[in-house]
């Protein structure tokens, strides 16, 4: 007969066991978001990442939380926001906005995963991969392409305003992407016999400053970079360009919703879905070194009728029939 003492620590182990499994299944693990912007204009990129890390199996509140660090447009702040996320400690970094941030975490940690959103300088030429297929070392992620679009965007304006013969582009000085994008538009615009300026803002005061400048010295269309100081900044942006009559394009789909005329890219909600995805995958186990960079291999057109109306513009049936999305 099992004396008591025994069937005590029976019966001790027998449910201790069971506790420490399920105490397993549900730890909570922490997944850091580093960003250079802001969190009102990354609202709908947080909903897209938190979908895709929902469909890899991870519910944020039971079994995975989101431990958010943004530096606001201040690029200076991403390396103490990114020690600050290894020390808390994340079992992986998210990091949006650019090179900066990814840099930053690289820095901070080699060990712990990091997944990017980049969109506008070549990760492996900024040294965060060693190749697209093969990343190696404990990063990976989604690359946008969006600074390589500016020379589409400028043909689909010259497209719409054949006439045009000034073009500008506004972009952040401080953006990593900034002189490859102004490369890309001069090449561009060279090709298509077009005259253009580049004009650059990093604060709200810098906008207003710029499109005041239109007075004197008028423009015909203006570029704006994908980044995210002037990605927060769209609403700003559209309604100065409302005012100065001045159409607009953008790699991002929400600068077409604020009132901007065309947007023209991969859809950032669609990446940060995929990234959430990965990031998903990572928490599992898989490593980042095995993982490729995804890269878009749609783009959407986007075009505000409303805007073209308020301006004069007649949108020929071609680029039309192209739209993915018409917003009327």
């Amino acid at each position: 007969m099992m004396k008591r003492r025994e069937l005590i620590i029976a019966l001790g182990a027998g449910v201790a066991l069971p506790l420490a499994a399920r105490a397993q299944q549900t730890a909570v693990l922490m997944i850091g978001w580093l960003g250079s912007g802001s969190p009102d204009a990354f609202a709908s990129q947080v909903a897209a990442f938190r979908k895709g890390v929902n469909e890899a199996g991870f519910v944020e509140g039971q079994n995975v939380a989101i431990e958010y660090r943004w530096a606001e447009g201040d690029y200076d702040r991403l390396p103490e926001l990114a020690a600050g996320l290894v020390r808390h400690p994340v079992a992986v970094i998210l990091t949006s906005g650019g090179t900066r941030p990814t840099l930053a975490a690289k820095t901070a940690t080699s060990t712990i995963p990091i997944v990017f959103l980049n969109g506008g300088s070549d990760p492996v030429a900024a040294g965060l991969i060693a190749s697209f297929n093969r990343p190696g070392g404990n990063v990976t992620g989604v690359n946008f392409l969006a600074g390589e679009l500016v020379t589409k965007q400028l043909g689909l304006l010259h497209e719409l305003m054949p006439a045009a013969s000034m073009i500008a582009m506004l972009v952040n000085p401080n953006s990593p992407a900034a002189n490859p994008e102004m490369r890309d538009l001069e090449r561009a615009a060279r090709s298509l016999g077009l005259q253009h300026r580049v004009l650059t803002a990093s604060t709200e005061r810098g906008i207003d400053e710029v499109f005041a400048s239109f007075g004197q010295q008028p423009v015909d269309a203006l570029l704006v970079q994908t980044e995210p100081f002037l990605s927060g900044q769209r609403d700003q942006i559209a309604a100065l360009a409302a005012r100065h009559a001045i159409p607009t394009i953008s790699s991002i789909q929400a600068f077409a919703a604020a009132g901007g005329l065309i947007s023209y890219g991969a859809s950032s909600t669609d990446a940060y879905r995929q990234a959430g995805v990965y990031v998903g995958r990572i928490l599992k186990g898989e490593k980042p070194a095995d993982l490729p960079v995804i890269q878009p291999t749609k783009f959407d057109l986007v075009i505000n009728i409303k805007t073209a109306k308020a301006l004069g513009l007649q949108i020929p049936e071609k680029l039309l029939a192209l739209a993915d999305e018409v917003i009327e």
